[in-house]
């Protein structure tokens, strides 16, 4: 049998799993809920949802990557022979294509969006440039075609020299990129507003939905359920640190969120637009501040922001491509080449539909982020609490009782009861609201 590759480095491994992480969750979806679900009070929830919920079934996504040593349909199988559970590993190979079709035609707005920096100057009137994109038929669908060509190269080179190279060349700049528009975008008049919006949280404004979009946010940026996480764990040695991967991952996820809020949100203020006016938040925000630099200053750092925004876009991608690649080269005996090709194809078809309907978009969007994302969540928790033995999975956790044992008992208390209980929760407030 072939020797599986491995991640080859502890920075490899936060960085990979970062790349899953942080994406388009963080740098599109994120100030737009913010906006949407009150601003302060959203983030309050959100960071509460993380260290309760999302953080332990990261954790448990790693636990059975790991000691299962394959895909998510046959770590399942590997560590639970002749039980149900396998078909949950398959469920998970299912959702991250679903969550694609919609994601890559986001994906090609960043593309479009980094073409538009590269030939125009943005000026306060290119906000009208989402909705003349919305309106176009094809544009959409060359750009969505575009980024998943993008996705499939990369996959198609592999582990080591594919997802590992692009992710420690695009995570560190994605860093520094925010950054610099952070810091520009609270210089902008206004941006006060803006600021107040994120840190002065209304306590009034957290309902029902608030907490239930804030425990799928939590979901949908540490790209939680799916089996990205457990994939990438299963590339990960036996030596590493899962509690130190994890939270890595986990304050990499949380910080960029929020520099994300914090260079979108101000210049929201500042620009007059409305902070809940939705998925388009971005890609209406962020010319206005360019156009507000000095001309070559915002055409640079235009051009470097989409690229970061097309990068931080593909890492998640590549995560979600790879779940259903490694179930087929593994569970199915296809090349790499094949089954790269294969889905990539049935993913373009499915973001062909979502880009020609907004309301397939819509329901995509909510069908996985509130639904599959956080019932794939629940399986893992569950796995983990009570199909595993505790002495195995106190073992995988601990590394053989060497590292992490004043921890064990805590986290494994929250992967057990808590994330299972506000799980449920979650379906519970959807339903009734």
């Amino acid at each position: 049998m072939k020797k599986r590759e491995q991640f080859t480095s502890r920075l490899t491994v936060v960085l990979a799993m970062a790349g899953s992480a942080i994406g388009l969750g963080n740098i599109w979806r994120f100030p737009y809920l913010a906006g949407q679900n009150g601003g302060a009070a959203f983030i309050l929830v959100y960071i509460a949802a993380c260290a309760l919920l999302a953080i332990p079934v990261f954790l448990a996504e790693c636990i059975i990557g790991r000691r299962g040593g394959n895909s998510t349909f046959g770590a399942m199988r590997n560590l639970a022979p002749g039980s149900n559970y396998r078909w949950a590993g398959l469920i998970t190979v299912i959702t991250p294509m679903l969550l694609l079709g919609f994601y890559s035609v986001v994906g090609g707005w960043s593309v479009d969006y980094l073409l538009k920096a590269c030939t125009l100057r943005f000026t306060e009137d290119s906000t009208g440039l989402f909705e003349d994109l919305l309106s176009s038929t094809w544009e959409p669908i060359f750009m969505h075609t575009t980024f998943m060509i993008g996705t499939a190269i990369v996959i198609l080179l592999g582990v080591k020299k594919g997802i590992e190279r692009f992710t420690k060349v695009t995570m560190p700049l994605l860093f520094v990129l925010i950054l610099v528009i952070v810091v520009f975008g609270l210089s902008l008049p206004g941006a006060g507003e803006g600021v107040a919006y994120l840190v002065k949280p209304d306590f009034s404004k957290i309902t029902p939905s608030v907490i239930t979009s804030a425990m799928g946010q939590a979901f949908f940026s540490m790209s939680l359920g799916v089996g990205t996480i457990l994939t990438y764990a299963s590339y990960v040695s036996k030596e590493e640190n899962l509690m130190v991967s994890a939270g890595g991952t986990a304050i990499f996820d949380l910080l960029f969120a929020l520099l994300a809020g914090f260079a979108v949100m101000p210049a929201v203020f500042a620009a007059g637009i409305q902070p809940g006016q939705g998925p388009g938040l971005l890609f209406d925000t962020l010319p206005y501040i360019f156009s507000k630099m000095t001309p070559w200053v915002g055409a640079v750092i235009s051009i470097l922001f989409f690229l970061s925004v097309l990068m931080a876009a593909l890492t998640s991608s590549i995560s979600l491509l790879e779940v259903g690649v490694a179930y087929l080269v593994e569970e199915k005996g296809a090349s790499r080449t094949k089954a790269t090709i294969g889905l990539a194809a049935i993913v373009w078809v499915v973001g062909v539909v979502c880009s020609l309907s907004g309301g397939v978009f819509n329901l995509l969007d909510h069908l996985t982020s509130d639904w599959l994302m956080p019932f794939g969540g629940l399986l893992f928790a569950l796995f983990v609490g009570w199909k595993m033995s505790k002495a195995d999975v106190r073992d995988e956790f601990t590394n053989g009782g060497t590292r992490n044992l004043r921890l064990f008992n805590m986290v494994y208390f929250l992967i057990r009861y808590i994330a299972p209980v506000g799980i449920v929760g979650i379906f519970l407030t959807t339903l009734l609201g």
